[in-house]
């Protein structure tokens, strides 16, 4: 029988294999489903997790714009940014923006807030694809669906 090693193995990026998940983003919260989505792209669900490497999978997430935001979040949080003048401070409520052209960046905003800042989180962005609708095109990469309301039903104390 071979002994525990001690030894902790870190994962080299060709050894990596990355997977696609399908998620159904209609009526869950913003930060719950956030939070599986942005463990998913650190790869933090794996065992071979190396903090360093992007060993995350593929997240497509469809009806992203058909997220819930409870409490009064829907009005009164504000997203801010700046233009770089002075005084160019600009902000929009979350209402605005689910209403707006591009509804899926409020979900997009919460992912990136939870993705560590640098090289390495720019990479683990881009294997996220938000859609406002049904439709995506990764059907070729027979993503495997997530069920996440269950999820967030088995996570809960008590439930």
């Amino acid at each position: 029988m071979k002994a525990l090693s001690k030894v902790t193995r870190s994962i080299k990026p060709a050894e990596v294999e990355k997977k696609w998940h399908l998620i159904d983003a209609d009526g869950l919260v913003v930060g719950r489903v956030a939070v599986i989505i942005a463990n998913l792209l650190r790869g933090k669900h794996k065992p071979s997790f190396t903090p360093h490497v992007d060993c995350g999978d593929h997240v497509v997430v469809i009806n992203a714009d058909k997220v819930r935001l409870t409490g009064n979040k829907r009005a009164q949080k504000t997203y801010y940014k700046h233009t770089g003048y002075p005084g160019g401070i600009k902000s929009v409520t979350a209402e605005k923006v689910l209403d707006g052209r591009f509804p899926e960046r409020v979900l997009e905003k919460a992912v990136e807030r939870m993705i560590p800042r640098g090289p390495l989180g720019r990479a683990q962005m881009r294997a996220l694809h938000l859609y406002a609708g049904t439709e995506h095109p990764h059907a070729g990469n027979q993503p495997e669906v997530l069920d996440v309301a269950s999820l967030n039903r088995k996570n809960k104390v008590g439930a």
